[in-house]
């Protein structure tokens, strides 16, 4: 008798859970359909495939464009509720000279989706220790990283532990910098009726709508986010970037309980980056890209470069874009970055001819005039 009753609840929990996940009309299959058809537009040749991080057992979904080119690799982080499909504008052209890797970061996309913890300090010692444990499977010695809104949040936390596996380090467009305004001036900001809305929605992640509203939530995307379908407009006449959006987002909502236990009120970080900056290796040069147009605060990147006044910092802004940069603004976003990238391949191969240089002088007991081996500063 017991075991009938024990096996009519267990059939209550299947039932539930299978009209749960048709309520939610989503799919890892739907997902990698709308990928495949986003990179098929790429002319790079691509390799694509999970790598097993052995620690963590976990795997990364991993994009590689044009792996044999000869230039140091370019590595790119997507921001929060991304994926490797939003670079689609920028893989070709950054990858004409070096091989470009882009990857979906754990919780999001194809990656596997882990329960992360609510401590803001192992969430992000989880993520730096998930891009290692990748960088070390890959065996990429050094590169270039690239960092998109969370993404750069990431990618500066793993400069602050792993620099020497950096060649330039590039944040575009930067969560997680400011520091958290104090109560009366952050009041003085927001309108009540904003306050309010945070106050009811902060308990969720911040896509859980989406996925509450079942059948409905690609539709609300559409509705609310049709700037995010301009962006590739020239890509795709139809719905497929939004598609690809929501089924990147309407998963087990994993990355997004990670980016919470980043997170204060309104979306602060709660271990400002810009309290750590200094602290990066000194001689690691550091570039950041704003959007015109961006709602982050783009002062940010100025008291960076103050703060780190005996290293090389740049901050450009890229006129007419938002937030999303590299979409925004794709072709001025991918001639400035090649401009930095060839600047550092010229910065590199003066730096091991210097060092050739100096070993031939030492094996022939000769001097060399160094003056001969310019050095281009970054």
């Amino acid at each position: 008798m017991a075991d009938g009753v024990h096996s009519n609840e267990s059939q209550v929990e299947i039932s539930e859970s299978s009209r749960w996940l048709r309520w939610i009309p989503t799919s890892m299959a739907q997902l990698v359909k709308l990928e495949s058809r986003i990179l098929n537009c790429l002319k790079s040749t691509l390799e694509k495939k999970y790598v097993l991080l052995p620690q963590s057992e976990n795997r990364i979904w991993t994009v590689v464009a044009n792996k044999d080119k000869p230039n140091m690799p370019l590595v790119m982080v997507h921001g929060m509720g991304g994926g490797v499909g939003l670079w689609a504008q920028n893989i070709d052209a950054l990858a004409v000279k070096r091989p470009v890797y882009t990857f979906d970061l754990l919780g999001f996309g194809r990656s596997s989706r882990p329960n992360f913890g609510t401590s803001p300090k192992l969430v992000e010692m989880d993520y730096v220790e998930s891009i290692e444990e990748w960088r070390r499977e890959m065996k990429i010695e050094k590169m270039a990283l690239l960092g998109h809104s969370l993404g750069a949040y990431l990618v500066s936390a793993y400069a602050l532990k792993y620099p020497q596996h950096i060649q330039h380090l590039f944040l575009i467009d930067p969560w997680g910098f400011p520091e958290r305004p104090q109560e009366n001036e952050r009041s003085k900001r927001i309108p009540i009726w904003a306050r309010a809305i945070v106050k009811v929605l902060s308990p969720f992640n911040a896509l859980a709508v989406v996925r509450a509203t079942g059948p409905f939530g690609p539709g609300l995307i559409k509705r609310f986010r049709p700037d995010l379908q301009a962006k590739f407009s020239h890509l795709f006449d139809d719905d497929t970037m939004l598609d690809y959006i929501y089924h990147c987002n309407a998963q087990t909502p994993s990355g997004e309980a990670a980016f919470k236990a980043l997170t204060v009120s309104l979306g602060w970080a709660k271990n400002p980056m810009i309290q750590r900056i200094a602290d990066i290796d000194k001689d690691l040069p550091i570039t950041f890209i704003y959007g015109s147009k961006t709602w982050m605060d783009r002062e940010c990147g100025h008291q960076c470069k103050y703060l780190r006044n005996d290293s090389h910092v740049d901050v450009e802004i890229i006129i007419g874009a938002g937030h999303h940069v590299y979409a925004d603004r794709a072709e001025q976003f991918n001639k400035l970055t090649n401009q930095y990238l060839d600047l550092m391949d010229k910065h590199k191969d003066n730096e091991d001819n210097a060092k050739s240089s100096q070993n031939k002088t030492k094996n022939e007991d000769t001097e060399t005039d160094m003056e001969d081996v310019p050095i281009t500063q970054i």
